[in-house]
């Protein structure tokens, strides 16, 4: 691999490295998620950097291909600046809009949308943890690739916020009732549940990542030649390593009641052995009763939605979440205090009317109340 320059960090944000590579087609860019004792996590100015890297890549005919992976053997990207949204929304008063958590959202929503729409191959390689805003970033790509360390969640359930980052439309896009268990309990994925629920496209095992990306440098730089590249080192992914496929038939029983009362109660009748189930369970049953209503109405209002419609959607549940009592409470318990004794606004999904839920799809003002 020949470096047309070092990797450097961006003028925006030293925790966005990038750099060109010299292949067969042209030029690669690399872009480097650079913040790896935080596990990649998302700030604004990292989102900042690669927005601009990406729109000038755009305008630069020899770069035919973008790379993005995560610094360190951890993680990709384990989400988004979640304490500075804390901040944000502790300086803010009720019911005024937190500016930097509206204006965080606003940039991290762009960047998805650019990635799914970019006109170049987009080839992300998801090693090590895939959390919230990092499976944003993640998704959108035309060539998502996991490895046998991937592992992919959307906890949003444990901080009162919901599926965000394009998922509205991702999750419509899953089998049978996979999208309403993983929102609803922020259960964790491998590689062959990416596979099976459509968040990725290839596995590769780490060890051939650099054999991997010789062939992606020799090759034609087209969409279908940069997926004959990855096939060259792509590992075999059985179905029956995939949670989500071998407890297909459970899951859709247990979300499968209209009442979310009786989704809980199921939950909460569920007798197994099975640690990843349990694990789901109990995140669920305590997570934050919102998140459960939301995770439902989100789905069905993206059904026919466009990406675009969807991100709009999801820029009001976020700011609206931001102006609700839950989500700082959330962030409080997991990650301030440290407790993990949320106490959330309501105590259970009964108590949430339509009116309550159809706040968070309303566009925010300050003020409001």
């Amino acid at each position: 691999m020949t470096d047309c320059m070092n990797e450097t960090p961006h003028p925006l944000s030293e925790n966005i490295k990038t750099k060109l590579v010299e292949a067969d087609f042209g030029l690669l860019g690399k872009i480097v998620l650079d913040k790896p004792k935080a596990l990649n996590a998302l700030s604004t100015d990292m989102i900042e950097a690669m927005q601009a890297t990406l729109d000038d890549w755009a305008e630069n005919d020899e770069v035919k291909v973008v790379w993005i992976e995560g610094a360190g053997d951890k993680a990709f990207c384990a989400g988004g600046d979640v304490v500075m949204l804390y901040h944000s929304m502790k300086a803010t008063a009720k019911g005024d809009i937190p500016v930097k958590a509206h204006e965080f959202f606003t940039k991290e929503y762009q960047l998805d949308q650019t990635i799914h729409n970019y006109a170049q191959p987009v080839i992300i390689y998801a090693d090590g943890i895939v959390m919230g805003g990092g499976l944003g970033v993640a998704v959108g790509g035309s060539h998502r690739i996991v490895t046998e360390r991937s592992m992919i969640a959307m906890p949003e359930v444990t901080i009162g916020l919901y599926p965000d980052v394009g998922a509205s439309w991702f999750f419509n896009r899953m089998p049978g009732r996979c999208a309403e268990f993983l929102g609803m309990t922020g259960a964790r994925m491998n590689a062959a549940d990416a596979l099976f629920t459509k968040l990725a496209d290839f596995a590769v095992n780490t060890e051939d990542l650099g054999e991997l990306q010789m062939a992606i440098l020799a090759s034609d730089g087209t969409h279908d030649g940069i997926t004959v590249a990855i096939e060259t080192a792509q590992m075999e992914q059985r179905v029956h390593e995939s949670q989500l496929w071998v407890n297909y038939e459970l899951i859709n029983e247990l979300m499968a009641p209209v009442d979310l009362a009786d989704v809980v109660q199921q939950f909460k009748d569920l007798e197994t052995d099975d640690k990843w189930l349990s694990f789901a369970a109990k995140a669920l049953l305590g997570g934050c009763p919102m998140t459960l209503h939301l995770v439902r109405e989100q789905i069905k209002r993206a059904k026919h939605m466009s990406l675009a419609e969807v991100f709009d959607m999801e820029l009001n549940m976020s700011t609206q979440c931001a102006m609700h009592p839950d989500l700082p409470e959330g962030i409080r318990a997991l990650l301030i205090d440290k407790d993990g004794k949320p106490k959330w606004s309501v105590a259970s999904v009964e108590d949430i009317t339509p009116t309550m839920v159809e706040v968070f799809f309303t566009q925010p003002q300050n003020n409001q109340r």
